[in-house]
């Protein structure tokens, strides 16, 4: 197969159709054989993710026993190898066949950001900062064109919980999909249930230690989670198991919507588990 991002390439057109291009596409370099029998599941799902790319990059593909100076020229001692070559530098490869996750992360890493991508990352640096209305923007912003990711979808829950928009994230985080994000949506949950509890009035009401949740939990509402976390602590040093453990799973909560990498979310976690050990 020939076309614009599929090519069969050669020694004679080889410095025009990959080095020249990729320039300004990156190009995967497929080195492969009729009589080599991994070549035959690789080759065919490289072509997939080219067209699942939309041409954000270019497959070559190089027949070693029609092109030897190309198979000496680049050290190709077993195939199937692949090389990724970015402005006409070498800038990864593989050799042998490799389970779809890998080759998938591989092609991921050569590819330039994409506009959603970059629009992810101005969303989750917002979210970092606790501007949680500019996150909330940014997040529906890359929702409306992706509906379905999963990172977007948690950072959307984050930016809505201290806001008080509890019922809408919570509608997002129990019919959460099925993802390596799905963790991190159901350590929010406690949180945002006991957010509900509150402005329905099903929170208990019969002690201090009572009241001094419920304070916490408000305290949420209005985005100030650092205060809410030391009321948290304050319960569970007088009471490590407050009901059912409710006070330690909020604290969690809160430092997932926190992020691990600030340093008071680490320093927290440290004051938790001193607490409770």
């Amino acid at each position: 197969m020939t076309s614009e991002i599929i090519i069969e390439v050669n020694e004679a057109n080889f410095e025009y159709e990959v080095m020249s291009y990729s320039q300004n596409v990156p190009v995967i370099v497929d080195f492969w054989a009729t009589w080599c029998r991994p070549c035959k599941t690789l080759s065919p799902f490289l072509e997939k993710l080219v067209f699942e790319a939309q041409g954000a990059f270019r497959l070559a593909k190089v027949d070693v026993d029609q092109n030897p100076n190309l198979t000496l020229r680049f050290g190709i001692r077993s195939i199937p190898t692949v090389k990724a070559i970015t402005q006409g530098e070498i800038v990864a490869d593989f050799v042998g066949e490799q389970p779809e996750a890998r080759v998938r992360e591989f092609i991921r890493k050569i590819l330039p950001p994409s506009q959603n991508s970059l629009a992810q990352e101005k969303a989750e640096s917002l979210l970092y900062m606790q501007d949680w209305v500019l996150a909330e923007n940014a997040f529906r912003g890359v929702l409306e064109k992706e509906a379905s990711n999963p990172a977007s979808i948690l950072g959307l829950a984050k930016s809505l919980i201290p806001q008080g928009k509890t019922k809408e994230a919570y509608k997002l985080l129990i019919n959460f999909p099925i993802s390596r994000h799905l963790a991190q949506a159901e350590i929010l949950l406690p949180l945002c249930t006991a957010m509900l509890d509150l402005n329905e009035g099903n929170l208990k009401d019969e002690s201090e230690l009572d009241a001094m949740y419920m304070n916490a939990i408000r305290l949420v509402l209005r985005g100030n989670l650092e205060a809410a976390i030391d009321g948290l602590l304050d319960i569970l040093r007088r009471d490590k198991h407050f009901h059912d453990d409710s006070a330690r799973k909020t604290i969690l909560s809160i430092l997932e919507i926190m992020n691990e990498d600030k340093p008071e979310t680490r320093a927290y976690r440290a004051e938790l588990a001193s607490v409770l050990f």
